[in-house]
């Protein structure tokens, strides 16, 4: 399996742990007023990554260009900080609304480049075919 998609499953469980953790808190408090930070966990972080890994997994080609990392880098950074922003503006802190703007902004641009290598071409295999005699 590739590197990157590897590290797409790492990734992903930890924003599954984090997901269920703030379920489970929801669950325990009863006070839901955080499942927006709870779902976005969930989806763009366990769902999303696990299906990005699972991309790269069968594109093992395209997992190997440096796009595809800048790609991973970008879409988590903006994932790791929208959730923790996206909970505490959830908990009331509205000074956190212009972070959870801009974390939503990198996520998009993110899934614009996952998009971007989905569409583009395979690249061509380097190795050539020894000669048949006959």
């Amino acid at each position: 399996m590739p590197r990157l998609a590897n590290l797409y499953f790492k990734t992903a469980i930890i924003f599954l742990i984090i997901g269920i953790g703030i379920g489970l808190k929801m669950a325990i408090t009863e006070d839901h007023s955080v499942i927006g930070a709870h779902a976005h966990a969930n989806l763009l972080g366990w769902v999303t990554m696990a299906l990005f890994g699972g991309y790269h997994a069968l594109n093992p080609q395209k997992a190997e260009r440096r796009l595809a990392m800048i790609q991973y880098y970008i879409y988590t950074a903006g994932v790791a900080v929208l959730v923790p922003a996206l909970y505490l503006m959830l908990l009331g802190n509205m000074a956190m609304e212009p972070i959870v703007a801009a974390a939503s902004i990198v996520i998009f641009l993110g899934v614009l480049l996952f998009a971007f290598i989905i569409f583009s071409a395979e690249q061509a295999n380097a190795t050539i075919s020894p000669a048949r005699s006959h």
